[in-house]
């Protein structure tokens, strides 16, 4: 039996094909479009699952749509009515898309399809399609779930309980009243991108003070010991305007928003870790609560906020349950695959085995251009390349690339489904290099000198460099821990404020470690990942260290690499050193004009955050 789950319009449109109960295709729009968060109907996303699984549109059983559009349609007008005649320039913004596409989803996928499927959609709730997402693929038997994320129809966040293969959504907190949009307007205020620039808030948390905090839980949010809250709208504008806080917020804070791309202030640092401390004790407060309704002692977790990793690294370590699973694609996009296995398991009553291992097969769900797809995408740009007699000699190749300090882009197998690169489509280097980080971020990434970069480490060696649990099971880079103890070199930041804590080595591995002393860190396992585990092997033979940075293969404002085209335009467009493209091997000094790229020469050519 064919299922097809989608996502669309709003925010990483993504296509999952489920096939007889495994998912065999996922992938975000945005990999094949070239734009970044592309949220247009996922034509080329569903053209490859459906030729990944062999299948025509005629072929399919089943279409999910990962949402019921009508309902929040509904949502939106009601809110547009309540707050008129505020709203009338944003509701005249908002209609003509939802009156040429999102209120008639049928009429559209129709169009998708080729007019060849003749089956019935099927639409879940958001929250359901989040809630499915995270617990039918996780490897748990029974499981507490917990969704949080921006707003679906009205729901912003949801609670219940998976078993077998049921689940069951018991309680709901609604719009406009949301953890998500509370920090996507912090987000805004800060001066990024909604949407899209959270994960910048986060990581620019730990240079500031949370001496925000009180001020935020005194005057905008009432915070419940459930984790559920309530907003004061006075300080928003998100539901009436374009802006995501009001004149009231700006007033409050002393000043009105950072505008984007300007000088970052102790202040804004301030206001960032105000607004992590407060989310992450929202987060733990909704872990506790939903632990005390079901008595579960594994939790299951979905939604944008599911993001924060730093949020989820404390639910593990502070809060009562023993084991939790984050869906990898957490955000919209994964609504896609709770749709479709929503409809295998719960709709079709289709049984469901839990082993202890998780099914969704290290997420590498995407495109594969290895072997004579890759020799042929390289010939046809003019690229020279190296090819090796074995795979122990490609591994050997890039272990002493990164021994080197050499920053190497690598290419290799099925490309992720999700926001993180996990070693398919990575730019990696040496993790003990006290240049590394900024280096990457200014020469490779072109990108904000405060970003942090997150560590791949050998799982048998993560309890030696991080404190978490010896083979502590962390293969999506889901999760933040401290460096162990052990590894930590000088003083806790001595007087240094702001980003000159950049300037401070911290630990035996550098150039992943934030200046809090944390690591958002993924977990290599020969199963999953085996030409990354064989690699970093190599590089702890070498070395002595099995950890070694991973950052997505893209630059600033584009999707990551999804081709051998994409990735060979980003290695010439950048200064990495070495390209690997399955087991073809690229050095930059052998390639046609290649030369030195200076960061505003290539930031240049692209919009930015």
């Amino acid at each position: 039996m064919n299922i097809l789950g989608i996502s669309a319009f709003y925010h990483d449109s993504a296509a999952c094909l489920v096939q007889d109960g495994r998912l065999v295709a996922a992938a975000q729009e945005e990999r094949f479009t070239r734009k970044k968060h592309d949220y247009r109907f996922p034509k080329h996303a569903i053209d490859y699952c459906l030729e990944t699984g062999g299948i025509t549109p005629a072929q399919l059983d089943h279409v999910a749509f990962y949402d019921k559009p009508l309902l929040k349609f509904e949502r939106l007008l009601e809110t547009y009515c309540a707050y008129a005649p505020q709203g009338l320039k944003s509701f005249l913004t908002a209609m003509p898309l939802w009156l040429s596409e999102k209120l008639f989803l049928p009429r559209e996928m129709d169009a998708g399809l080729n007019r060849e499927y003749k089956g019935r959609y099927i639409f879940p709730e958001h929250h359901e399609s989040h809630a499915a997402s995270a617990f039918f693929p996780s490897p748990f038997d029974e499981a507490a779930i917990l969704t949080l994320d921006g707003v679906g129809e009205w729901a912003t966040a949801s609670l219940g309980v998976g078993r077998g293969n049921r689940i069951d959504v018991t309680h709901e907190m609604h719009f406009p009243h949301s953890l998500g949009l509370l920090y996507s307007a912090f987000t805004y205020y800060c001066g990024f991108r909604v949407n899209s620039g959270e994960y910048k808030l986060m990581g620019l948390a730990p240079y500031g003070e949370s001496r925000f905090a009180d001020l935020i839980l005194e005057k905008l949010i009432d915070l419940k010991p459930d984790g559920s809250l309530r907003m004061d709208m006075r300080y928003f504008n998100y539901c009436q305007g374009f802006t995501m806080t009001s004149p009231a917020f700006d007033e409050l804070f002393g000043a009105p928003a950072r505008k984007p791309e300007s000088q970052l202030t102790q202040r804004d640092m301030d206001l960032a870790a105000s607004i992590q401390f407060v989310t992450e004790e929202a987060m733990l407060r909704s872990a506790r609560h939903v632990q005390t309704l079901t008595g579960m002692k594994n939790l299951c977790l979905a939604g944008g906020v599911a993001l924060n990793c730093v949020g989820n690294g404390r639910i593990l370590r502070e809060g009562p349950f023993e084991n939790i699973w984050i869906q990898p694609a957490a955000g919209d996009a994964g609504g896609a695959l709770g749709a479709a296995l929503f409809v295998w398991h719960q709709l079709l009553d289709k049984p469901r085995k839990a082993t202890g291992h998780d099914m969704q097969f290290g997420s590498l769900l995407g495109p594969n251009f290895d072997g004579d797809a890759a020799r042929s995408a390289l010939d046809r740009v003019g690229a020279k390349y190296r090819t090796f007699e074995s795979e122990a000699g490609v591994v050997s190749a890039i272990a002493e690339a990164l021994e080197n300090e050499k920053v190497v882009g690598h290419m290799q197998g099925r490309m992720e489904f999700g926001p993180r690169a996990l070693g398919s489509r990575s730019i990696i280097g040496d993790a003990r290099s006290p240049r590394m980080q900024s280096v990457m971020n200014l020469k490779i990434k072109f990108r904000e000198s405060f970003r942090p970069f997150a560590p791949c480490v050998l799982r048998e060696d993560v309890s030696e460099y991080f404190e978490m649990r010896d083979n502590e099971d962390s293969p999506y880079m889901l999760l933040v821990a401290p460096v162990h103890a052990s590894q930590r070199v000088g003083s806790e930041n001595g007087n240094a404020v702001g980003l000159d804590k950049l300037k401070q080595i911290r630990s035996s591995v550098p150039a992943i470690t934030h200046v809090d002393y944390s690591a958002r860190v993924q977990t290599v396992d020969p199963v999953r990942h085996p030409r990354m585990h064989a690699v970093m092997s190599e590089f702890k033979r070498r070395t002595g260290c099995p950890v070694i940075i991973n950052t997505s293969f893209n630059v600033r404002s584009e999707p990551i690499v999804c081709t051998p085209e994409d990735a060979y335009r980003c290695f010439m467009a950048t200064n990495m050193d070495v390209l690997v493209v399955g087991d073809l091997v690229l050095y930059k000094e052998e390639q046609p004009e290649a030369r030195e790229h200076e960061v505003d020469e290539y930031l240049a050519q692209f919009e930015l955050d």
